[in-house]
C-alpha cells in the first residue's frame, strides 16, 4: 500500500476507520460482557490499570498506522511520549481503548479512538464502541457519520432539561443551579463526547487533566456534527504541546454551548 498524504482526509478517514475496526475486533477477544475481562491486567504509575488488550491494540495501530502515514509523528496513551513529535506538523494520535476500567469490568462503554491532528488540529478520527455497536467517524470539511449515516447535534438552546453527562463533582453543583436532566456518567470521555455528536446527550462535560489520546478522535466527530468542545475560555483545543493535557471541557450544540460555560463558569468557578 503506498503511503497516505496527510492532506488527503479522505483516505486517511478510510484508513482510520478500518484500523480502528480491526483493533476493536482484537479487542473484543478479551472481553467479557458483565464480567472480568480475560486479559491480562497490570497498574500505571498512579493506579490505573492497562491490559494485554491494550497493549496488542497499541502495536497494531502503531505498525499499520505510522506505515500508512509515515510523515506523521505519534503519540498514544500506551507508548512511551516521543518529543520529536513536536517539531513535526502531523501526529497521529491514539488511544487503543479509551476506557480501560469499563474494558476490564465488563461494561461496553469503551472504545478505540484514533485520529490524524495536523497543525494542532484534528482532520480526521474515528470512535470506534465495537461492544455497543457504534462507530463514529468524521474528516474535515466531510461531515460526521455514526455506522455509516449522518449524525448531528441537538438544536436546544436552553439548559433547563438538557440532557447532560459529566463526572460527579460537576454535575451536582450544576443541578443545583440548573434543572438539568441527569445522565448517568459516561466513563469512556470519548464515548461521552460523541452521544453530543450523535444527539443522544445534549451536553456533556470532562474533568480536568483528559488528554490528547481521550479527545482527538472525538472532538473532529463533535466539529463535523455541529457541536463546540473547547475550555471555559470557548477556545477549540490545541493538540500536540509538549504537555498533551487539557482543563475541564464543555461540549454542546452551538445554540446550547453558551449557556453551558456560563453555568459552568457561575457554579465552578472561573477554572472551571
Amino acid at each position: 500500500m503506498a503511503p497516505i498524504s496527510p492532506s488527503d482526509t479522505r483516505a486517511v478517514l478510510a484508513l482510520l476507520l478500518d484500523a480502528a475496526e480491526v483493533a476493536g475486533d482484537t479487542a473484543m477477544r478479551f472481553f467479557r460482557p458483565g464480567a472480568e475481562t480475560a486479559a491480562r491486567v497490570e497498574f500505571k504509575a498512579g493506579g490505573s490499570p492497562v491490559t494485554e488488550a491494550d497493549l496488542a491494540v497499541d502495536r497494531y495501530l502503531h505498525d499499520r498506522l505510522r506505515a500508512a502515514v509515515p510523515e506523521a509523528s505519534w503519540l498514544s496513551e500506551e507508548t512511551a511520549d516521543d518529543l520529536d513529535r513536536l517539531l513535526n506538523d502531523h501526529v497521529l494520535v491514539v488511544d487503543p481503548i479509551d476506557g480501560t476500567r469499563s474494558f476490564a469490568a465488563g461494561d461496553p462503554h469503551w472504545a478505540v479512538s484514533v485520529a490524524l491532528v495536523s497543525y494542532g488540529r484534528p482532520v480526521a478520527g474515528v470512535v470506534h464502541a465495537p461492544a455497543l455497536e457504534q462507530t463514529y467517524a468524521a474528516a474535515l470539511g466531510s461531515g460526521a457519520r455514526l455506522n455509516g449515516r449522518p449524525a448531528a447535534v441537538t438544536s436546544r438552546a436552553e439548559l433547563d432539561g438538557a440532557r447532560l453527562s459529566a463526572p460527579a463533582g460537576f454535575i451536582k453543583p450544576l443541578a443545583r443551579a440548573v434543572p438539568v436532566a441527569l445522565v448517568p456518567r459516561i466513563p469512556s470521555l470519548a464515548c461521552r463526547f460523541a452521544a453530543v455528536a450523535s444527539g443522544a446527550l445534549d451536553a456533556a462535560i470532562a474533568s480536568p487533566d483528559a488528554h490528547d489520546w481521550d479527545l482527538a478522535g472525538v472532538d473532529i466527530v463533535l466539529h463535523e456534527a455541529g457541536a463546540r468542545l473547547t475550555a471555559v475560555d470557548g477556545r477549540p483545543i490545541t493538540y500536540n504541546a509538549r504537555v498533551p493535557r487539557h482543563r475541564t471541557l464543555y461540549a454542546a450544540g452551538p445554540n446550547l454551548h453558551g449557556a453551558l460555560l456560563a453555568a459552568g463558569r457561575r457554579t465552578l468557578g472561573a477554572g472551571g
